[in-house]
């Protein structure tokens, strides 16, 4: 588990409603169902008219990474390709085919497979990269679902107050009434803005900062295998891939 994500998000609830309560407040006036719906409720359906439905269904499901971040090994990965170039340099690049059975990634087995069909440096790069790009698109557009929450939540917010100050405008002469509608006005807003800053960014820059660490897993397959079919020795691929790393 990703331990400073939940860090974060407890430090942030804690301060908020820390300061309500060191301000006098009460917990519970922040609790209002009402306008938790209509933020989360308008937010969402916001989101869902504007995203395709793959590209909605894969974001939501990119939500545990925030959690439970993809792992990416990049010591084992450049431990991985090395070995691939030790092993076509003493058996010749037939000799992979032993090694795509043990891959569980695909992207990695089809590079090895255009290099054992002897595809050529800059057409290897070439059709990898082509795939790189597609993958990089369909993660980027399913992680901006939340950066597009951010941007409506705080705006469904505002709505959620007008339709609290339009509920306390038709109980004027009902005094008991107006509490509870103000109440959904400003909660309302302290939702949407409080989602959007504390939830929806942070998880979509969060999710984009996996996305960058994926590709940068590929970005090393693609510059090993290429180093390969180029023939280079496995120390100098085995360095050049180190300087993806810090």
């Amino acid at each position: 588990m990703d331990k400073i994500s939940v860090l974060g998000l407890v430090i942030g609830i804690v301060a908020i409603i820390g300061g309500q309560i060191l301000e006098g407040g009460h917990v519970g006036s922040l609790s209002q169902p009402t306008a938790l719906l209509i933020v989360v409720g308008g937010t969402m359906g916001a989101v869902m008219l504007q995203s395709p439905y793959a590209t909605f269904v894969r974001g939501m499901r990119m939500v545990r990474w925030v959690w439970y971040p993809p792992v990416v090994d990049y010591p084992q990965l450049i431990k991985q390709v090395t070995g691939w170039s030790q092993l076509s340099r003493r058996e010749g690049l037939l000799a992979l085919e032993s090694a795509m059975g043990q891959l569980k990634d695909d992207f990695a087995r089809k590079g090895l497979q255009l290099l054992v069909d002897g595809a050529e440096p800059e057409r290897l790069r070439e059709v990898l990269e082509v795939e790189i790009n597609t993958y990089e698109h369909e993660l980027k557009m399913s992680a901006r679902i939340w950066e597009a929450a951010g941007g409506y939540s705080p705006t469904i917010g505002i709505l959620g107050a007008v339709l609290g100050l339009i509920h306390v405008m038709e109980n004027l002469s009902d005094p008991s009434k107006l509490g509870a509608g103000i109440a959904v006005a400003f909660v309302a807003t302290i939702y949407g803005v409080g989602l959007a800053n504390l939830v929806f960014l942070p998880m979509s820059n969060k999710l984009k900062a996996h996305i960058n660490r994926l590709l940068v897993q590929r970005e090393m397959i693609v510059d090993g295998l290429v180093g390969i079919a180029n023939g280079d020795n496995p120390r100098i691929i085995e360095s050049r891939l180190q300087g993806y790393i810090f």
